[in-house]
């Protein structure tokens, strides 16, 4: 989401139509998540000016009307309520932060899955340039909307989806390298990154419950009411360069997050 899109939506002249697409940007946009509650309050006490009831608003919305009322009064979105009833059909951990070991194994996800004895999968869903996003773009230090080289997964446990992973590279330095190659990088994506002589110097991790984009939902086979974690982990050379920016969404219903510290050492 960025500054002239959201503008955009917050001068439609039909205020459901506003609600709807602010709406949508806050939900994929990684950004400007107060301006945009701020135009959608507007919105929805424009609509109910106009005559419209709260289920008609909570309906075009896709919400309940209760959220409704909470985002007319300028409450933050909250967290889903965890399911009362069924039980997620299938559960498996996610550390963090990833031991050395299991990060520089062949995959990640594969070596954790296995310690629980879960079967795991994988499948590549794409391979090639893509448009980086506001988030992506400020971690990889390139322009806005300009292209990046994604590397985009599947993770399935037990059949079941759980993950998209995409790693993103910047195209000026591996736009001609086998990382923007289809199929798996073999031996290890870190193997091929130390060939092309980046030495790790250190990452970063950002952590962020939200509601799933359309792709997502689709993908993971996510229920009406289920969000996702998303993980972005960008590292970085021993000179500065970033240069992989992994960005993981998990299926939130489906993980628990074990949170510890590499040296052993933690408090209550």
């Amino acid at each position: 989401m960025d500054a002239r899109s959201l503008q955009e939506a917050a001068n439609l002249p039909d205020p459901l139509d506003r609600a709807e697409a602010l709406t949508r940007l806050m939900t994929e946009g990684g950004g400007l998540l107060e301006a945009g509650a701020r135009y959608r309050r507007q919105a929805i006490a424009d609509a109910k000016t106009e005559g419209k009831s709260r289920d008609q608003i909570a309906a075009r919305l896709g919400v309940t009307p209760a959220r409704v009322t909470q985002i007319g009064k300028g409450e933050a979105a909250r967290a889903p309520e965890p399911p009362s009833t069924a039980a997620p059909r299938v559960l498996v951990q996610r550390s963090l932060p990833t031991p050395p070991s299991t990060r520089g194994s062949v995959s990640l996800f594969l070596v954790e899955a296995e310690q629980q004895g879960i079967k795991a999968d994988r499948q590549m869903l794409y391979v090639g340039p893509e448009t980086a996003s506001e988030h992506i773009a400020a971690v990889l230090h390139v322009p806005e909307s300009s292209d990046v080289i994604a590397r985009r997964k599947l993770m399935k446990a037990n059949d079941v989806p759980v993950r998209i992973a995409t790693s993103f590279f910047r195209a000026d330095l591996f736009g001609d390298t086998r990382i923007a190659e289809p199929e798996f990088v073999r031996p290890t994506l870190q193997a091929a990154l130390d060939d092309l002589g980046y030495t790790f110097g250190h990452a970063e991790e950002s952590l962020t419950c939200r509601r799933p984009t359309i792709f997502e939902r689709q993908t993971l086979e996510l229920e009406p009411d289920e969000w996702v974690v998303q993980i972005l982990r960008t590292s970085y050379s021993r000179e500065g360069t970033p240069v992989h920016a992994l960005e993981t969404v998990c299926a939130a219903t489906r993980h628990i997050f074990p949170i510890g510290q590499i040296a052993g050492d933690d408090e209550f």
